[in-house]
């Protein structure tokens, strides 16, 4: 299974989403492939916002090493499931799929809700984690059962 995160920066909330989730996927034995990616091209080839990655190592997860990418229409024919953080990515991500079997790739990953940008407010990253990693662990029950 290969599952692609995104947002917009690819350097908050979808770099915690691919650590979280390959560390949830490892721990199980699932095997899965998780990689992150961004809407936006503001920060490619840098690393995770240094409050994600303070979030994440408080979890035991280290997602340090992680570089920002800018989202390829070719990541359609790569990943088995795209999940999205906001309304805005679901947008953005529905409207670069050439056809519906891409279209129906892509999901927000917290069902019919949001996970709010924690970029301008140091105190959201912690309870933007544990959203997080609330979907992964629902996606996980969803995509084994």
């Amino acid at each position: 299974m290969k599952i692609l995160m995104v947002c917009l920066g690819n350097i908050c909330r979808s770099p915690l989403a691919e650590g979280i989730m390959q560390h949830l996927s490892d721990e199980q034995g699932l095997g899965w492939q998780v990689d992150s990616a961004g809407t936006g091209n503001w920060h490619v080839g840098e690393g995770p916002d240094r409050r994600s990655v303070r979030a994440a190592r408080n979890h035991g997860i280290d997602i340090s090493g992680q570089i920002c990418r800018l989202f390829r229409k070719s990541d359609f024919d790569e990943f088995d499931h795209i999940f999205v953080m906001d309304k805005y990515n679901l947008s953005d991500i529905l409207n670069m799929a050439r056809n519906d079997e891409h279209a129906q790739k892509v999901k927000l990953l917290l069902g019919d809700k949001i996970v709010p940008d924690p970029y301008h407010d140091d105190t959201q990253f912690e309870p933007v984690f544990e959203l997080i990693e609330g979907g992964c662990k629902d996606i996980i029950r969803e995509l084994t059962a």
